[in-house]
């Protein structure tokens, strides 16, 4: 007759969590690569985009290319969109929202580098910020301008940082908005003009709203994670029918607004070539089955935003 009993030992638990972070996996170091994927090279229009519509709205106001001011404001931009990147890295990674991600692995939590490291790139692309930024208020004088600049890293730190990021509570589209579109263009203007005429606030606003799109296609990617994870972005208070929407909204908007500065400078009807990435992106948004099909969109609606500043920019110039 076999024995019921069972030999005495430790239960072997199902592991839980990201693989990459099993401890007797071996984890390769990170590469060059990784640290370009980190950096989501794919956003960074988004940054140039901006400062684009903002350098040409000062054309508008003086004919003058102030062309070191220009190059100092895109550098602001760069910089702190690249921080923003690894700050976004470093804060979900060690809250464990990137475990089950569809993206790219990230570099905090694939545990291939620190997370130590991850913050200090973090917080050195800020001080790089701070740095370039200083240097444009002191070429100016404009000196109210360092509470825009400390405004704008301290937002771009919250985001997913510290205890109450607002990008976990569906905040993260209304300060993009803010920030990478009516601040990053008006601003852009201001320091080398001294003038914010409505040119650069139009610009500023399609700017913000196609910068919200490019947020909107990464939360609508994530949605099933970051719902699972405690993360309440936009998408996953609104579900997938309403940021499709919200999506299409924002895109729409961006390039009727093209249209309305058109009849004032009709060169400006060349930004509707821009729909050549905007309407392949829309498409992707309703009708992928996968969520990594969303990255795509979600670079295609970045590239079109840097095809539609520069062609805003070509439009004030003329």
């Amino acid at each position: 007759m076999a024995s019921s009993s069972r030999t005495p030992g430790k239960k072997r638990s199902p592991s839980r969590g990201n693989p990459a972070k099993t401890p007797t996996r071996h984890i390769p170091k990170p590469t060059f690569g990784d640290w370009v994927g980190a950096a989501r090279l794919r956003t960074l229009p988004l940054a140039v985009a901006p400062v684009l519509i903002g350098t040409g709205a000062a054309h508008v106001v003086d004919i003058r290319f102030h062309w070191v001011l220009a190059i100092g404001c895109l550098a602001v931009a760069v910089l702190l969109q690249i921080g923003v990147n690894f700050s976004n890295d470093y804060s979900d990674g060690v809250r464990g929202t990137d475990d089950f991600r569809h993206g790219p692995t990230r570099l905090t939590a694939s545990r291939k580098v620190k997370a130590r490291t991850v913050l200090i790139v973090a917080l050195s692309f800020f001080a790089l910020v701070g740095l370039v930024g200083l240097a444009l208020v002191i070429r100016t004088q404009q000196w109210w301008m360092l509470v825009v600049g400390a405004a704008c890293i301290v937002a771009a730190w919250f985001y997913t940082g510290g205890k109450k990021p607002y990008g976990y509570h569906a905040l993260g589209e209304l300060f993009v908005f803010v920030f990478f579109g009516l601040v990053a263009t008006v601003g852009t203007t201001w320091i080398q003009v001294q003038s914010a005429p409505q040119e650069a606030w139009l610009g500023g606003v399609a700017a913000g709203l196609l910068a919200v799109a490019v947020l909107v296609a990464n939360n609508l990617r994530d949605i099933d994670q970051d719902r699972a994870s405690g993360k309440k972005t936009l998408s996953v208070v609104i579900g997938r029918r309403g940021s499709q929407i919200l999506f299409t909204v924002c895109v729409v908007l961006a390039f009727a607004i093209a249209a309305l500065i058109a009849v004032f400078y009709p060169v400006a009807w060349l930004v509707m070539m821009a729909l050549l990435g905007a309407i392949p992106a829309l498409l992707i948004v309703w009708m992928y089955r996968e969520p990594r099909e969303l990255v795509t969109a979600l670079s295609v609606t970045s590239l079109t935003s840097l095809a539609y500043g520069a062609l805003l920019m070509w439009a004030y110039f003329g």
